[in-house]
């Protein structure tokens, strides 16, 4: 069984990509994308209806090709609906050596249960994508999330992240961030993603959203910025649509030497009488049963993605 609490900060930048991208096999082989450590192969809004058959045939050829590859990233595939996930699985994802798993996208109550019982059968690592109106919706979201919750409790050690669309959302109000704007300055989403982060942020790792833009003048800039309020706000890792992105979701997942230390201070306590203690550097105060949660994530963090001197 695969360690869940490591695995589930290893996915990092999650590069989409349509499920036609030959080409990828190519950029593995030859290292020419140092920072992937996820890719997700899209059977879903990516492919037209007409062409799903042929797309599907050539994940197939991607998947067996990629088997011949050292260093693969995490590999998954996003289907469309249960009823998808069980035929696909069956014809080709159960043959596969490389596929790590699958992402469930449209997830609520009204698919829950299938793909929940699917999942507990194939026994693959899943995540949930929310991103319709009853996650959306004030009218329905309190209970939509609780509900949610509740039942993906059910399959937690194969729920690898919790993932969210916000391009789904903002086409629910019709709105889309422009390049000098985060997903937190639009408001109506924002409030969304909290709650999302409010329900299941203890209990599982929430990935942050997809950055739309990777050329031109500002993009850069604004992805860092984006990457900057999401770990602030408990997001961790992020969803790529450009290999020009994964460098900077990569380098956004270090951490500080402070927070690093104090980290390693707080999951090995000395003291058998303090519950706080004085920082490494001496700036602030670490306090044990405050802290543990997040030294916990940064440790891993600091393991995987590198600390910053």
């Amino acid at each position: 069984m695969f360690d869940r609490e490591i695995l589930q900060y290893k996915i990092g930048g999650l590069l989409y990509m349509p499920a036609f991208q030959k080409n990828i096999v190519r950029k593995i082989a030859e290292k020419k994308l140092p920072h992937l450590t996820s890719a997700a192969f899209c059977l879903e809004d990516s492919i037209r209806d007409e062409s799903l058959d042929e797309a599907e045939k050539s994940l197939q050829f991607i998947l067996r090709e990629l088997e011949n590859s050292e260093n693969l990233p995490l590999i998954f595939v996003r289907i469309r609906s249960p009823r998808h996930l069980e035929i696909f699985h069956d014809k080709i994802g159960s043959r596969s050596k490389i596929l790590t798993g699958y992402i469930l996208p449209k997830f609520d109550m009204s698919n829950a249960g299938a793909f929940i019982e699917l999942a507990k059968q194939i026994k693959l690592p899943v995540m949930p994508t929310l991103e319709t109106n009853r996650v959306a919706s004030l009218l329905t979201r309190r209970t939509e999330l609780l509900s949610l919750k509740q039942a993906l409790d059910e399959i937690k050690i194969i729920v690898l992240n919790i993932r969210v669309g916000v391009n789904d959302f903002c086409n629910i109000y019709g709105l889309r961030r422009n390049v000098n704007q985060t997903i937190y300055d639009l408001g109506i989403v924002r409030d969304v993603l909290i709650d999302i982060l409010n329900v299941f942020g203890g209990d599982y790792v929430v990935a942050g959203s997809v950055w739309n833009y990777f050329s031109g003048a500002l993009w850069a800039d604004g992805l860092r910025k984006e990457i900057f309020l999401d770990r602030a706000n408990g997001f961790i890792g992020k969803s790529a649509i450009h290999p020009a992105q994964l460098p900077i979701i990569f380098d956004g997942l270090k951490v500080s030497r402070a927070d690093f230390d104090d980290a390693n201070q707080i999951l090995n306590w000395q003291s058998s009488t303090h519950g706080v203690l004085k920082s490494v550097d001496g700036s602030r105060m670490n306090e044990i049963n405050c802290h543990t949660n997040w030294a916990r994530r940064i440790k891993i963090l600091g393991e995987l993605y590198g600390v910053i001197e």
